[in-house]
């Protein structure tokens, strides 16, 4: 870990000034030692975000399902409420929830192939065609429940189609880089998803924003430990368009999210598999024999994953530098729609590698990626993989947010009400959810001499009346910030921050007349209210 000491005071503008005037600065005291300044212009503006999110995958089933009350209540509570009462915030305040659509491989049981209970899922559709909207209930249960917090976008995600649909009656996939769904169910397939949110919208009073067909299509998911399957570019465009066709039938406005590539190269390059990748240009150049942006239903978006792509500080910048380029190129919006800590390929300077990081190391490296991916690729949405999931296999947080551990431990049967735990990845994407809401759009925000060990972005609200700023402290001192805020006429009310490090999480304090520290080892939230 690098140790350069640094001092920074953070300067609140106290007297009103335009656009056109330079800002006005508190006295400094003598001996204030400044070694960076940070420059933030309101006027300046970038992306706008339309939430932060999870996914459900597939733990939340069981817990939702078969947890006691409490348990299940207060995860809920950890994962959806705004609340911060007496400086402790209740939760993360998620924005944006991810409900996998099971493929039917948990009521096939051992037959799944899947030896792990508690990565099979459940389907709504039995084999006769009909329904059973028992199904899913744990899924249902936290579905219900982020609704009822208040979060208001919801992606339906596919990792297979239904097992009756396949060519190998599985979950899993042996058709290599070809999609496992049998030619005479395409529109069948499509008819099903559609049918699914119609019912949420019409009897849970829960519309989905986005439908998500495929995932990870770039990978052959043969291997059976987990629902999955490979698309090729065209079978992705004729699910797409039969997609298209059911959502219109339904009379839906659920927009169709493309294409959740396994890693974000996929996106812009030809890499492996030709019939697989370059998938901004294969679905959104209109000279493309794959174009579908002229469907009603697929909005200017492509949607990919942050795996692979984020060992160390350079690879996160210039394959996310290549990554808004592209997508730029074509007018699109960019959604990060799954990220945990995958590989053992980490080779960042503040990162100890797998076998000794801490919770804390696992949760600041997520705060890299978050970064480059919020600043530099510009993406709209950030989501985490699983909201819950067993500490096992001395995998730590890499994979979680909330630990989660059944009657009989955490290899014990996930269908056994147990305890659970919010871990720092939890509290470090709070710094960011609970703070930074839809509509918040990103504005300019400089460190003179940037380091990968202090980075920073900020936020401005909707009416304008509030700027969130989100620092990352790698080092191993306390650090005092010099803000010069240009563009704000106002005259700020209040100031709040909120720290998670090690023996903080997401910490509300208020700062003593304008000076504000950024902890050591942390992630920190500024609120400044005008």
């Amino acid at each position: 870990m690098m140790k350069f000491k640094y001092y920074f005071l953070i300067l609140f503008i106290v007297a009103s000034f335009s656009c056109s005037k330079s800002p006005t600065t508190l006295p400094i005291q003598s001996g204030t030692i400044f070694e960076k300044s940070i420059t933030i212009d309101i006027g300046k503006t970038f992306q706008t975000m339309d939430g932060f999110g999870a996914s459900d995958c597939w733990t939340a089933n069981y817990v939702g399902r078969d947890w006691s009350f409490d348990q299940r209540e207060a995860i809920a509570r950890l994962l959806f409420s705004k609340e911060i009462k007496e400086g402790d915030p209740e939760g993360i305040g998620l924005s944006m929830w991810r409900f996998n659509l099971g493929a039917g491989t948990s009521e096939q049981g051992n037959a799944s192939g899947i030896e792990d209970q508690s990565r099979r899922a459940e389907c709504f559709l039995n084999e006769d065609g009909t329904f059973n909207w028992q199904k899913q209930q744990g899924q249902q249960f936290f579905l219900e429940k982020a609704h009822e917090y208040g979060c208001n976008s919801f992606v339906m995600f596919s990792n297979s189609p239904p097992v009756y649909y396949t060519f190998n009656g599985k979950g899993y996939s042996d058709r290599g880089a070809y999609s496992n769904l049998k030619p005479e169910h395409y529109t069948d397939f499509a008819l099903y998803m559609a049918n699914v949110a119609s019912y949420f919208k019409n009897n849970k009073n829960i519309p989905f924003s986005y439908i998500s067909p495929v995932n990870e299509p770039q990978y052959n998911w043969d291997a059976p430990s987990q629902e999955g399957t490979g698309w090729q570019n065209k079978e992705i465009k004729h699910l797409a368009v039969e997609l298209d066709k059911a959502l219109t039938q339904q009379n839906l406005e659920s927009k169709i999210l493309i294409t959740e590539s396994g890693d974000w190269e996929y996106l812009y390059k030809s890499k492996g598999n030709a019939g697989r990748s370059n998938q901004i240009k294969e679905f959104f150049s209109p000279q493309s024999e794959n174009y579908i942006g002229d469907l009603s239903h697929v909005p200017p978006l492509i949607g990919g994953h942050s795996y692979w792509t984020d060992g160390n500080w350079n690879t996160l910048s210039q394959v996310r530098q290549e990554l808004a380029s592209a997508a730029a190129s074509h007018g699109l919006k960019i959604y990060q729609t799954e990220w945990s800590m995958l590989g053992d390929h980490y080779n960042d300077k503040d990162y100890p590698g797998n076998e000794t990081s801490t919770y804390l190391d696992i949760a600041l490296h997520m705060a890299k990626v978050m970064h480059h991916d919020l600043t530099t690729a510009n993406v709209s949405s950030w989501s985490y993989w699983t909201a819950l999931d067993m500490d096992r296999w001395n995998h730590k947080n890499r994979f979680l947010l909330i630990k989660l551990t059944p009657a009989g431990g955490a290899y014990g049967d996930i269908s056994q009400s147990g305890s659970h735990e919010a871990m720092k990845n939890l509290w470090v994407l709070g710094n960011y959810s609970l703070f930074i809401r839809p509509g918040y759009q990103r504005i300019d925000l400089n460190i003179k001499n940037p380091s990968d060990s202090f980075f920073g972005s900020a936020w401005l609200s909707p009416s304008k009346d509030k700027v969130v700023i989100v620092f990352t402290n790698m080092t191993a001192n306390s650090l005092e910030v010099a803000l010069d805020l240009k563009g704000m006429s106002k005259k700020h009310l209040s100031i709040k921050r909120y720290v998670t490090s090690s023996r903080k999480n997401l910490q509300e304090d208020i700062p003593k007349d304008d000076i504000c520290m950024v902890d050591p080892q942390s992630v920190t939230t500024f609120v400044l209210q005008y």
